[in-house]
């Protein structure tokens, strides 16, 4: 049992204090330390404000000043005793103040509440890593920007329903990557300015009585602006929730990448060929090169959907305003934000490493008969020949062909002009799969004109 006096935080209401389970079940310390530094922060910009506005002296403000630095030190060196009896960061930090400087760290609550310091606390550390997933992101797509600035005019397969269908460039293939994690980037973006408002002065749902000024607290935290009103403050999660949702699409599209890395480095395709760092070999098979990356990255979605249902079952049944079920919103964010950051960064590891195999992609671009597509196209276009019957033309061809063991262009004229006789020599223009890809100038299309073209408005992009 802990009694009363090990705890004097719980104040007079309480003959006794919680016994050892309601003690574990109530401690946050045990993850909520993360935020530390925030909390700080938060008390720092708040003890100031409490200065100018005559609230508290200026002689306890820098008294309060000083011994957050301390504490936050001790912290940051590793000697800082936390505490499951003082339940939380934010008490923690108060009774190590109390042991610095007395009687002034009483003063430091004045004007707020756990209410809104957590909010706030919180609201600075997801904003931190928007900023981190941010830079990720950004790096991330610069690999990708690498890549396919090289391959520009590398033909590969296109692939529907993992068949293959048309030939592309690879540059065309790692651009549409850079859309979806441009995609997410700007996603990234306007999280951040939606949850840039500040909950601190909210107090524990009501507002406060003391002449505080939120604005200065919200400047001197980095916010755009206090929130407007008090009850919203100090029980929104939206901000966390939406953390969540776009780094849930974010993986999304790291898994899909990274199921093509899967499939593109096995020995079927050898499409890829990844480096020794983010790759293992087999305790058993010597010959195997393991795409272990990409692989935990792919199994990593699971973590961070995981995190985006759990949250959204904490709050979906809270009436306003504050419950402690808002304690289990945290541990789901930290672990997906850890996971977040370590794919993006090991995904950009993977891109910037890995080495495309350009002639086992030319390959198999040409092979499937993957220039159907083409041949239909020049029967409407040339002998203006209606699509329909263009595509019965040419599945008739592509049988042939398939039962000859060979691909369209080995065909010879006579045997298109047995199908449809009007097609010319010129049929053989269109076959080959780099011109197939050369002649996909549509913006956006997979032509290496195209490419370079995107790649040099994404730089400009980069660079504004």
């Amino acid at each position: 049992m802990t009694d009363q006096s090990s705890n004097q935080m719980w104040g007079g209401r309480f003959a006794a204090g919680p016994d050892a389970i309601m003690e574990a079940i109530n401690a946050s310390i045990g993850f909520d330390k993360r935020m530390a530094a925030q909390d700080i922060a938060g008390s720092r910009a708040h003890a100031a404000m409490l200065a100018a506005t005559g609230v508290i002296t200026d002689n306890d403000a820098e008294a309060i000043r000083e011994g957050l630095l301390t504490v936050l030190s001790e912290i940051e060196g590793g000697t800082f005793q936390f505490s499951t009896a003082l339940e939380d960061i934010h008490m923690n930090v108060e009774a190590r103040l109390k042991e610095i400087i007395g009687e002034p760290a009483g003063r430091l609550h004045t004007g707020r509440s756990r209410n809104d310091q957590v909010a706030t606390d919180f609201k600075l550390w997801v904003r931190d890593q928007l900023d981190a997933a941010e830079s990720g992101l950004l790096a991330l797509i610069r690999a990708l920007l690498s890549q396919a600035e090289a391959g520009a005019d590398w033909v590969m397969p296109g692939f529907t329903h993992l068949q293959t269908a048309q030939p592309v460039t690879w540059g065309h293939h790692m651009m549409a990557y850079v859309e979806m994690f441009g995609r997410d980037l700007s996603r990234v973006r306007d999280a951040r300015v939606r949850m840039n408002e500040s909950p601190l002065g909210s107090a524990a749902l009501a507002g406060t009585s003391f002449p505080i000024d939120r604005e200065m607290t919200a400047s001197a935290l980095g916010f755009d602006r206090p929130t407007a009103n008090s009850l919203d403050a100090v029980s929104d999660r939206d901000f966390a929730l939406e953390f969540l949702s776009v780094a849930s699409i974010c993986a999304m599209h790291l898994s899909r990448f990274a199921e093509e890395l899967v499939i593109w480095s096995s020995a079927q395709f050898r499409f890829v060929t990844l480096s020794d760092r983010f790759s293992t070999g087999s305790s058993i098979m010597p010959q195997k090169k393991n795409p272990d990356a990409a692989e935990l990255i792919r199994a990593k979605v699971g973590r961070i959907f995981g995190a985006n249902t759990a949250l959204m079952m904490v709050m979906k049944g809270l009436p306003l305003a504050y419950s402690k079920d808002m304690q289990e919103d945290k541990e789901q964010v930290f672990d997906a934000a850890d996971n977040w950051m370590l794919a993006l960064a090991a995904m950009e590891g993977m891109v910037k490493d890995m080495s495309a195999n350009r002639e086992s992609l030319a390959a198999a671009a040409g092979s499937g008969f993957s220039t159907a597509t083409d041949l239909a196209d020049w029967l409407v276009r040339v002998l203006k020949v209606p699509f329909r019957d263009a595509h019965h033309v040419t599945g008739t061809l592509v049988a042939m062909a398939e039962n000859r063991g060979c691909d369209l262009p080995d065909l010879t004229l006579e045997d298109m002009q047995g199908v449809h006789a009007g097609i010319t020599e010129d049929i053989f223009s269109v076959l080959g799969v780099e011109n197939s890809v050369s002649s996909r100038m549509s913006y956006g299309g997979t032509a290496p004109a195209q490419v370079r073209a995107q790649v040099a408005r994404w730089k400009e992009v980069l660079a504004g």
